[in-house]
């Protein structure tokens, strides 16, 4: 499962992704465009206008896998080529490689040979996991990957499989097929959500338009002193390498606009000039967000001028002050932001408690995502959550199930909701924990191994399971009638002989976000159902 770092990493993808769900994704400083974010030229020349990013923003993997644990949905067919591959790689993988023959295990019925695929993140840091997709390879009599998992690829450059390149990444996991959108989704296709590893740090080269040690070695300097002495390196080639100072390891992106527009040369009188000229930008330009790195990048001399702009009648306006005045350490910037938080009539409220939750102190985070689990608004709980979630906060109760997906319990909500993620970190969170299920419910899964039953006066929920290999032989459990506890059964590994205790059913995380919407859409649960939206990859997928 997720480390710690990584799951800092998912965290900070998650309040990302809540911002985007609310009012889109169009956020401004992409890494590529330092040149668009340089300022007016008579204030001096950017890093911006001086340089080009040559590593790029995102990059695409790729490899060949195998997928195990299928229901005799899978086939042998393989390319030589490929076969020759994963046979060498599962080799290496097994200590007790002389005990299994490779070949036989890919021709059995529940693998599937699959490829593999995902983008990396911007500016990817060691250890940060990302979604990647799980094809069956087309032409193959592979008919299913559902219920399977992914067993550990290898993961190079697009296009250079049987090239002798760097790994970049891994991926393993549960493929998850999604059973809810009402679609018919094709089951050759599914997703290990969280399932790549980003394995080295990733690297951004800024490189002058001519080489020039003087002017790199000044670029150089000019962010060491900024941004502490780790962050830039000079290459003799004229090329500067950067790594994200720590404080800015959840904001990549605001780094790089910050690197493009500040001034390759500190000057007191003129950063003076500099930042009226952008204090006043940010008051009256439309491009807000331009001027607030500016500001942000010349540093705490900025505070002065731009603390006016915190009583401004206009609500985005004192949003962009007050964010810059808290990332360069004001408690004035919180006070505002945490106001238009908590406001219900503003269009900002989300962007504001983004940039408390990404940069204020964790008492200050915790104390206004505490005040707003309470909220009328879900997506504003989904981002409260989030936070406390990081900040391993008592408000959230997780528990592991079954090594695969978290179920997490959050009490301190008045209305009553549950919330599937389909991207990122796999998560069941109960919103207003206890959610219990009413009695006399009757449902099950979609292809009818998987029952659910309370008749009505019963004291106890059964749960039947059909064997997924042995149809004949059938499973059942008790569950009590709390929602958790009925996920824990369905999903818990199956005890093994003579092994104490209850286990569970086996049942995949996939399935079970299908039967908790059935149960919220027919009216056993009485609680609102909420998925995660799924994962955009932007890839051609190989059918």
């Amino acid at each position: 499962m997720v480390n710690p770092i990584g799951r800092k990493l998912i965290y900070a993808a998650a309040i990302a992704l809540v911002v985007c769900l609310a009012h889109g994704c169009g956020q401004q400083g992409a890494a590529g465009r330092l040149n668009d974010l340089g300022s007016l030229e008579e204030l001096g020349p950017t890093i911006g206008s001086l340089v080009r990013v040559t590593s790029p923003a995102v990059v695409k993997i790729e490899g060949y896998g195998l997928v195990s644990g299928l229901k005799g949905t899978g086939s042998a067919e393989c390319p030589p080529r490929i076969r020759a591959y994963l046979t060498r790689y599962i080799r290496r993988q097994i200590p007790s490689r002389g005990k299994l023959n490779v070949d036989e295990y890919i021709n059995r019925r529940d693998t599937a040979v699959v490829f593999v695929e995902g983008i990396m993140p911007a500016v990817a840091s060691q250890g940060e996991y990302f979604d990647v997709l799980v094809t069956a390879l087309p032409g193959t009599q592979t008919t299913s990957l559902d219920g399977g998992w992914l067993f550990e690829t290898e993961l190079n450059i697009a296009g250079s499989f049987g090239v002798a390149t760097k790994v970049l990444a891994d991926a393993k996991g549960p493929i998850f097929t999604d059973k809810i959108s009402g679609v018919r989704a094709d089951s050759r296709i599914g997703h290990v959500m969280a399932g790549g590893k980003v394995l080295s740090e990733y690297k951004i080269m800024l490189a002058l338009a001519r080489g020039d040690y003087e002017v790199s070695n000044a670029i150089r300097n000019r962010l060491n002193g900024r941004f502490g002495r780790e962050t830039a390196r000079a290459l003799q080639s004229g090329e500067i390498e950067l790594t994200i100072p720590p404080e800015y390891k959840q904001s990549k992106q605001r780094f790089m606009a910050m690197v493009g527009v500040m001034y390759l040369t500190e000057d007191p009188a003129l950063d003076q000039k500099r930042i009226a000229t952008f204090v006043e930008r940010l008051a009256r330009s439309q491009d807000k967000f331009r001027s607030e790195v500016a500001l942000e990048a010349i540093g705490n001399e900025s505070r002065g001028k731009l603390g006016a702009l915190l009583n401004s009648p206009d609500e985005l306006i004192r949003l962009h002050a007050a964010r810059c005045m808290l990332n360069l350490g004001s408690d004035a910037g919180l006070t505002v932001l945490r106001q238009i938080a908590l406001n219900k009539n503003s269009p900002h409220r989300l962007d504001a408690f983004a940039a408390i939750a990404a940069a204020a102190a964790q008492n200050d985070a915790v104390a206004l995502s505490r005040l707003l689990l309470r909220d009328d608004d879900f997506v504003m709980r989904l981002a409260a959550y989030e936070q406390l979630r990081e900040a391993d906060d008592s408000a959230v109760l997780q528990e592991q199930i079954a090594g695969s997906f978290y179920l997490e319990r959050i009490a301190q909500t008045d209305g009553k909701a549950i919330y599937v993620s389909r991207t990122g970190q796999p998560r069941v969170v109960l919103f207003g924990a206890p959610i219990l299920c009413r009695g006399n419910i009757f449902l099950g899964s979609a292809d009818g191994d998987i029952t659910i039953n309370a008749p009505s006066g019963a004291e106890y929920v059964t749960i039947i399971r059909k064997h997924p290999k042995r149809p004949d032989v059938i499973a059942q459990l008790r569950s009590s009638f709390e929602v958790g506890d009925i996920v824990r059964t369905l999903c818990d590994e199956p005890l093994k002989e003579d092994e104490p205790g209850r286990g569970g059913l086996g049942v995949s995380y996939a399935d079970a976000v299908f039967l908790l919407k059935e149960m919220c859409d027919k009216g056993a649960v009485r609680a609102e159902f909420r998925a995660g939206p799924m994962p955009n990859f932007g890839l051609n997928i190989k059918k």
